[in-house]
């Protein structure tokens, strides 16, 4: 399926499409002509890109555990696995929000942002 179909079909811009295909988390072969073309299960991949953006995962780590995704022998045991690895990352996350949140409430008010209230400077 040439480019601009594929690109109707997933929802996304041939733009997008080309991205992808420069990282290497899409690849198409060329026609005769020139123009790109891709396997029709190419459609499924980019709602899968999309939807683990929008869970929160980077096109890196998309494009580290696609292969493996794919050549897992229990897709869903694999992306279980994916995602509480995941909920440990947000959850490191989190607790640095929370202790720089801290910080920066102890400096409220200090008149130094290098001081934090309590300490002798």
């Amino acid at each position: 399926m040439r480019i601009g179909e594929l690109a109707a079909q997933a929802g996304i811009t041939t733009d997008t499409i080309r991205f992808y295909e420069k990282v290497g988390l899409v690849a198409g072969g060329r026609l005769s002509n020139g123009y790109r073309d891709f396997p029709p299960e190419t459609v499924a991949w980019l709602h899968y890109i999309r939807t683990a953006q929008t869970l929160g995962f980077s096109l890196a780590e998309i494009a580290r555990h696609g292969e493996e995704l794919r050549d897992a022998p229990d897709e869903a045991v694999a992306l279980s696995a994916l995602f509480e690895e995941k909920i440990r990352v947000i959850e490191a996350r989190m607790a640095e929000l929370a202790a720089l949140r801290a910080d920066l409430e102890a400096r409220v008010g200090t008149g130094c942002p290098m001081r934090a209230a309590g300490q002798a400077g």
